[in-house]
């Protein structure tokens, strides 16, 4: 049998290509951050790892570069940082109904089969639309190039499902497993609920689900949707011992910052315990920079987060990126920690000299850096200093990262951080173009934030205020490019 792209993805793709031009001349897009040759970008979805890559599927409008006729963009990596575009994967196959393909995630079922898992969004109005239904699609070749429709779709739907009653934005399937069971989760409201609903496979074709009740719930006057819902047991982040009240993590997208849900999971009984409740990634302008969290686990058991970068401006051809992949695992205090994956470090280039030294109130130390591609990984004692920090200049002023022992404020965003005892402080930045990535003691917080482009002739300042303080590491890498 020939194998052969569908001809929606095949007018799709030709639209991407006659953008690519235009979109590769914005001086203002990333580098070192997977994005699409073009168009607009959203959530990861259906990251796995197969045959030695990574696959990421990702929700992309290849028609333009704001939010629409979505599709499953398709990408692969060997390394998790440097990336080789595929052919979309799903299109919305409007003879049947569909008028958006929205997230979800990817599994190999008892058939041995690669399954893709999404929403599927019905033609229509918003008001008058039919409720979105969960679809399947199944790759029809080793390389995860071509694939159909799965002929049992709609795999749930709302009208058999066994469940409360959701309303038809009910969505955002994710899968997980857990004493030797496949479980399902999706983000669904009824009443003045808002629910992360637990279903449960009831064969290994992955196609017949039973909805078992509800694993997270709130109001919806405190949150009105749980979008994008990853739930996974993690592992213990290095150096401490696993979490006595459960390394079982509930990630959502709730309209705003992610948040998280740390406790204790039982498989046989169903039930979870939530004891630590946060913030995954603080980031924000008019809205929250780092967004619809995916999570995969790679050959040695990390398991890597993704997110997707938001809040760029529209008419340069792109819009969004994803962030870089980050390790996620459990501190012993239940709350966890998320660190860039070494891999990034095949990224870096020039390392500029650098030396320890006591910073001065008022004599901020300008390091000799050039370039808007840059890694910077300092830390501080802070003495008796009021606070210490990081400059860097951008074509609208500055965009600094400061701490004052209370509050963390990263180019506009402030966040909360109880300080350490010893008044030490490490931050470890990433920037790249438009693009902010921090994290702060190894992996304890973790900010994303959309900014105005370094001026590269300007350097970066490092700084104290109130009185001196110690700068006992540093170190500067230009970064290199990752296609």
């Amino acid at each position: 049998m020939t194998l052969s792209i569908h001809p929606a993805v095949e007018k799709a793709m030709q639209h991407v290509a006659a953008a690519t031009a235009h979109a590769a001349a914005d001086p203002t897009r990333p580098l070192c951050h997977f994005r699409p040759p073009a168009g607009w970008m959203n959530d990861p979805n259906g990251p796995i790892f197969r045959d030695g890559y990574l696959h990421l599927f990702y929700q992309h409008n290849p028609y333009g570069d704001e939010w629409g006729h979505m599709h499953w963009g398709h990408a692969r990596s060997r390394d998790l940082v440097h990336w080789e575009h595929l052919p979309i994967a799903l299109w919305p196959s409007q003879e049947a109904g569909e008028e958006h393909v929205f997230s979800g995630c990817a599994r190999v079922n008892g058939q041995g089969e690669t399954l893709l898992f999404y929403t599927s969004v019905k033609l229509g109005g918003r008001e008058n639309r039919p409720p979105n239904e969960q679809w399947a699609a199944r790759s029809l070749d080793s390389e995860l190039l071509i694939w159909e429709k799965h002929p049992a779709n709609p795999i749930l739907a709302l009208a058999d499902q066994g469940a409360p009653p959701f309303r038809g934005e009910w969505r955002d399937p994710f899968i997980f497993s857990a004493a030797g069971r496949t479980f399902l989760v999706i983000g669904g409201d009824y009443d003045e609920t808002a629910e992360v609903a637990l279903y449960v496979a009831e064969d290994t074709t992955l196609t017949r689900w039973r909805y078992c009740g509800p694993l997270y719930q709130t109001t919806q006057k405190q949150t009105r949707f749980l979008e994008c819902p990853n739930f996974v047991e993690l592992p213990p982040a290095a150096g401490h011992p696993a979490n006595p009240s459960g390394n079982w993590l509930l990630l959502t997208s709730p309209y705003r910052a992610i948040e998280y849900v740390s406790g204790a999971f039982d498989p046989i009984a169903l039930t979870f315990t939530p004891h630590q409740h946060g913030i995954l990634d603080a980031g924000a302008g008019k809205e929250c920079n780092f967004y619809a969290s995916n999570l995969v686990f790679d050959s040695q058991g990390r398991c890597i987060l993704l997110g997707w970068v938001r809040g760029f401006a529209s008419g340069r051809g792109w819009n969004g990126c994803l962030a870089l992949p980050r390790l996620l695992s459990m501190g012993s205090d239940g709350h966890p920690r998320q660190l860039p994956v070494p891999e990034l470090q095949a990224l870096r280039g020039r390392q500029y000299p650098c030396i320890a030294q006591t910073l001065e109130p008022g004599a901020d130390r300008l390091l000799d850096v050039q370039g808007d591609t840059l890694e910077v990984d300092v830390t501080f004692a802070l003495g008796s200093a009021q606070a210490v920090g990081v400059r860097l200049h951008t074509a609208e002023g500055s965009a600094a990262v400061r701490y004052d022992g209370a509050v963390l404020h990263v180019a506009g965003s402030e966040i909360a951080l109880a300080g350490n005892a010893d008044r030490t402080l490490r931050l470890h930045l990433y920037v790249d173009k438009s693009v902010l990535e921090l994290f702060v003691d190894d992996g304890r917080v973790a900010v994303t934030r959309v900014i105005t482009p370094l001026r590269s002739t300007e350097g970066i300042e490092l700084f104290a205020e109130g009185a001196s303080a110690q700068m006992t590491a540093l170190a500067v890498w230009d970064l290199l490019p990752i296609w």
